[in-house]
């Protein structure tokens, strides 16, 4: 009898105990996309678009923190494809990054399931094909990461969010611009600017008294945008996974590649409103604009639209400077973002870039310090994990510019695990610049005119800058940035500014050390693809 109760005692503590440590996984979203090519009208004339499920842009993907993402794409064009995530950072799963450096392209007329998590994010993202010029065809879309209901931000809950997709477009097909690349000739003005894949009509209706997100990205492949709303101010909340001062704005630059999120109280006469993008450094200034509409009202917007900047590049640097990091406020973790003392530091290396047009060979190509990057038929990260030679060499490029006829080549930057670097991007071209870097969020610690020197260190934001994913750098000036490589992986550094990333602006960096361990990296996925040097296992 004894044994009987000491044996169910036993088997209850157990049970209980069992109860303490299982720990639920966090949720799976899953999604199927059929990718193909089809009929859109955006300038109100027939082209091709990429469309995925039908849709032109593509669908939003709506997460929280910490969810895993499955997404099984089916590729019905007549050419690879791969989808890259801008901002995730894909902690342990660098093999999702959707890129050629760590991914072989999915085969016309086959699938592949990306599969990663959205771990400790939250923010405005997006999505886009990153192969050859297919992004100036479609097949982008938002991607919106909310806060897990236990961490607070730092504003009251808005009644409800808009996503907005503003990009700059081509009367011309993805690959005639791609045939005008490879025949040597720089792009064009783009045609048109777009909201949400229109010139105008898109609605956003709200009613009076109540407070709006509104998630604005730059999906475009060439021109910086302003972003507007006539009669109302923007309180800026949110950059690239970070929470900001909350300051007010009348109207926001927002360069290739970079998202922000705003407030926007509707406290107006109950009408409508015109919602307003033109380009930026641009002649002529193209314009889109959609409508912001008061519930319940029949009053149309009035003309003239609200005045943005056009070609001051002063203006827009001072309001660069003016983002800055909420450090009180939680983002992703419980932890406040200014409890990371990222300006105490010290720095382990200087990276300094510079963006270069060039010819080799008399073609047209842009390089970043002389070396304009060539895709080898083998990605980068599958070489590495495989020990596979000949694909790539650690440090061929130089850590800062040299004066010499630029080459061709696979640059790749090594380095160490938990490294800290600064990064300075020098521009000496007459055009501005976009500068993406996967994996990672970094400080954008200084904006500066003319050639960077150790001296412009003193004026460095070194206590609130912003982290972000994507950093403009502004003709003949230079920005500089620091980055924590805490994220082992591969990672691609590139021109947001799809023709130059095209012909050879870009570059990756190798974060490596020497333990093989499934806290710091997954191992290679099941469903990996396999191409070049590198066979299925």
């Amino acid at each position: 009898m004894r044994q009987a109760i000491f044996l169910h005692f036993f088997l209850g503590t157990l049970a209980c105990l069992s109860l303490f440590c299982v720990k639920a996984e966090d949720p799976y979203r899953y999604y199927a996309w059929t990718v193909t090519y089809g009929t859109i009208s955006p300038l109100g004339f027939p082209q091709q678009g990429i469309l995925i499920n039908g849709q032109f842009p593509g669908p939003t993907i709506e997460c929280v923190t910490n969810d895993n993402i499955v997404v099984d794409v089916i590729n019905m064009l007549d050419e690879p494809l791969l989808f890259t995530w801008n901002g995730i950072k894909q902690r342990k799963t660098p093999w999702q990054d959707g890129v050629l450096g760590t991914n072989c392209p999915i085969p016309p007329n086959t699938n592949w399931t990306y599969k990663f998590q959205t771990k400790d994010q939250i923010g405005t993202y997006s999505y886009f094909p990153s192969t050859l010029m297919h992004r100036a065809a479609g097949g982008f879309g938002g991607f919106n990461i909310q806060s897990r209901s236990v961490i607070a931000i730092p504003y009251p809950i808005p009644v409800e969010e808009f996503t907005l997709l503003v990009g700059d477009w081509y009367n011309s097909s993805h690959k005639a611009l791609q045939k005008k690349l490879d025949s040597g000739i720089p792009l064009p003005l783009p045609d048109a600017l777009l909201i949400n894949g229109l010139p105008s009509g898109s609605i956003f209706t709200g009613e009076k008294g109540k407070t709006y997100k509104f998630r604005v990205s730059n999906v475009g492949i060439a021109t910086s945008i302003n972003f507007r709303i006539q009669g109302h101010n923007m309180t800026l909340v949110e950059v690239e996974g970070s929470h900001t001062v909350q300051d007010l704005y009348d109207s926001l630059d927002v360069h290739v590649g970079q998202s922000v999120a705003v407030l926007v109280t509707l406290n107006a006469t109950d009408k409508d409103y015109f919602i307003v993008a033109s380009t930026r450094f641009t002649k002529p200034i193209l314009t889109a604009t959609s409508l912001l509409r008061y519930a319940g009202s029949s009053t149309p917007a009035a003309m003239p639209l609200p005045i943005g900047p056009t070609y001051q590049i002063h203006w827009s640097m001072q309001q660069a400077r003016t983002l800055r990091w909420n450090l009180t406020a939680n983002a992703a973790r419980p932890n406040p973002q200014g409890s990371y003392h990222y300006g105490t530091i010290p720095i382990q290396r200087t990276l300094i870039l510079a963006n270069s047009e060039t010819k080799i060979n008399g073609s047209l190509r842009y390089a970043v310090n002389g070396v304009s990057y060539v895709n080898p038929a083998t990605p980068l990260k599958l070489a590495d994990y495989y020990n596979i030679s000949g694909v790539f060499k650690l440090n061929s490029i130089k850590d800062f510019p040299l004066s010499v006829p630029a080459v061709f080549g696979t640059s790749v930057i090594g380095t160490t695990l938990h490294d800290f670097i600064e990064i300075v991007f020098q521009n000496n071209e007459t055009t501005i610049q976009s500068w993406h870097l996967d994996g990672y969020s970094f400080w954008t610690v200084g904006y500066g005119s003319g050639k960077w020197t150790p001296d412009m260190r003193r004026r460095y934001n070194l206590a609130d800058a912003n982290t972000r994913y994507t950093v403009q750098v502004y003709p003949q000036s230079w920005s500089a940035i620091l980055v924590s490589l805490d994220n082992k992986g591969m990672w691609n550094l590139r021109s947001a500014i799809w023709s130059r990333q095209y012909l050879g602006q870009q570059l990756y960096i190798r974060v490596c050390n020497d333990e093989k361990s499934l806290f710091t990296e997954f191992d290679v996925p099941d469903n990996a693809l396999y191409c070049g040097k590198v066979k299925h296992p």
